[in-house]
């Protein structure tokens, strides 16, 4: 009888029965840093907040670009803009409880969101800055309310956003983790390696930052949206910290873990895509190599030694150095080419200019570059290059340095473990004057490149969480950036043309030196079924399968 009635099942519920359970092994050569959903900005775990956070919207748990779109989440339904675009209402789905059994309510909501600005989240002012009162919350956190920008009714489970500008992109940057629903006694500082009770399948289990991460199932989880957020598979993740990316390619290969969140390294790409065919998948995702230089320190105060650098950058050899031009290609603006709302052309490359750049990047142009050098009068000074200590960085790194040396610099390299990389260089107070980072996307837009690394908004001297890394802010560019986000009466390729402006703009000021756009090399154990890639999150783990 119990056969008969299994087979009686739909065929889709009999497999998820059927591969439900196991554990799911991952390993990162270094942690992500703080477990706090609200201020981590490290792939190394948002992708894993992915499954289990949640905010008002969300992205479509889908593969490939399906992915891209926003859907309601922890809100029934994606309001519809009001008074032009300066107000959002959002009604709380019932019956959805946090990990520890509290349910989730209007209260956990709106302190959620002044959480944002209390903790000083790298996010705060460049996505939600358009909330009312939110420029109060930005000079003052410790007294943040938001008291007129988001107003909780819990008799009618609404939560109302008042906007002082309009964004046409809000829905989407409150479907990025920073603005995950948390309970509303979540302390209002960075809770380090103290989880905070979650809404999504998974809940961490037991941390410890030199080790690893357990999560486990979380005991209140139902699925209330198949596409925000669907029930995992596997019962147990075991993510690992420590083992070299070298290392961790051959225990996939051995079966001995599931996937590594490092970049395959060069001299093993070969291997792995002769070898290992069926367990490699290189994925479109929307990530650039770049290197920013501190517009506030020597030598790169000085205009015409960041161009030197633009100048001199051998993107051909980075593209080679990350593994070829079948997973990498050169790039010369700060979009990357999947994306409208990029300049046209390469200014920074053999043969062109500003005034006349070339179709695409050629070659490095060391005469002009040694030129510039020689014009700013920076020749001889002490350069510090900062990089991730992994294999891909540190190559790259090397290669720069060489470069910086040929123009004239007395540089060095300075590898750093990746989970305090990302901090370091933020913080004006390092003195960090130029370093190597990639950069994915929290959201398919310009914006996510242009704003957020390039923003006034965003440079905070003195803080870990100044994603603006160079520390630039140019009166025109903001301008562009600032029409492009709140002008409603915009057109896609309005917008689209104002983004290539200001990339444009922001390549003449020349705050950082892109290098390549990046796909992502993934290779899983054999074990590992249903692989299941999203544009946004990469491998999703909720929807693997280890059994």
């Amino acid at each position: 009888m119990l056969v008969a009635a299994m087979l009686a099942l739909p065929a889709t519920v009999r497999a998820a029965d059927e591969h439900r359970g196991g554990t799911l092994r991952l390993n990162a050569v270094g942690s992500g840093g703080t477990l706090d959903p609200q201020i981590n900005y490290t792939a190394v775990y948002i992708d894993l907040f992915a499954v289990m956070y949640d905010g008002l919207t969300g992205y479509r748990k889908a593969r490939g670009t399906a992915s891209d779109v926003v859907v309601p989440d922890l809100a029934e339904s994606l309001p519809t803009p009001q008074d032009g675009g300066l107000t959002y209402v959002f009604t709380l789905r019932p019956g959805i409880r946090f990990s520890d059994g509290r349910p989730v309510t209007v209260e956990d909501v709106v302190a959620s969101m002044r959480r944002i600005f209390r903790v000083g989240s790298p996010t705060a002012g460049s996505f939600y800055g358009a909330i009312k009162g939110a420029d109060a919350c930005l000079a003052d956190p410790r007294h943040c309310t938001l008291a007129q920008g988001v107003i909780g009714d819990a008799v009618r489970r609404t939560v109302t956003f008042h906007l002082t500008q309009p964004d046409s992109e809000f829905l989407m940057k409150l479907a990025f983790t920073h603005a995950s629903i948390l309970p509303a006694d979540t302390p209002d500082h960075d809770v380090g390696n103290t989880p905070v009770p979650t809404t999504g399948p998974y809940r961490i289990a037991s941390y410890d930052p030199e080790g690893g991460l357990i999560a486990e199932r979380n005991p209140y989880f139902h699925v209330w949206s198949q596409d925000a957020q669907p029930d995992g598979y596997v019962d147990r993740i075991d993510y690992r910290f420590g083992m070299t990316d070298e290392a961790a390619v051959t225990a996939i290969e051995n079966g001995q873990i599931d996937w590594q969140y490092d970049p395959v390294p060069l001299d093993r790409l070969g291997e792995i895509g002769g070898q290992y065919t069926a367990q490699t998948h290189i994925e479109p995702h929307l990530t650039i190599y770049f290197a920013p230089m501190n517009v506030h320190l020597p030598p790169f105060d000085n205009l015409k030694a960041r161009q030197a650098v633009n100048y001199a950058l051998n993107r051909h050899a980075m593209t080679i150095l990350y593994g070829g031009s079948a997973i990498a290609r050169p790039v010369c603006g700060m979009v990357p080419p999947e994306l409208t709302g990029r300049m046209t052309g390469c200014p920074y490359t053999k043969g062109a200019d500003l005034a006349h750049p070339a179709p695409e990047w050629r070659a490095p142009d060391m005469e002009r570059a040694r030129e510039l050098v020689r014009e700013s009068g920076t020749a001889g000074q002490k350069v510090t290059l900062i990089v991730a200590n992994r294999s891909v960085d540190k190559a790259m790194g090397n290669a720069l340095r060489d470069t910086l040396q040929s123009l004239g610099y007395q540089a060095a390299m300075k590898p750093l473990a990746p989970a305090v990389m990302f901090d370091y260089i933020q913080n004006s107070g390092n003195r960090v004057q130029i370093s190597i980072k990639d950069w994915s996307s929290d959201y398919p837009s310009p914006s996510n490149f242009i704003d957020d690394l390039f923003g006034c908004e965003n440079f905070h001297p003195g803080s870990s969480s100044s994603i603006n890394i160079p520390g630039y802010c140019d009166a025109q560019t903001q301008a562009l950036i600032d029409r492009a986000k709140t002008d409603m009466t915009l057109s896609d390729a309005q917008r689209a043309d104002l983004w290539a402006q200001a990339d444009r703009r922001i390549a003449m000021q020349s705050p950082a030196a892109p290098m390549i756009e990046k796909y992502e090399t993934i290779l899983v154990s054999k074990r590992l079924g249903n692989y299941f890639y999203t544009h946004i999150f990469g491998l999703l783990f909720s929807q693997v399968w280890v059994q």
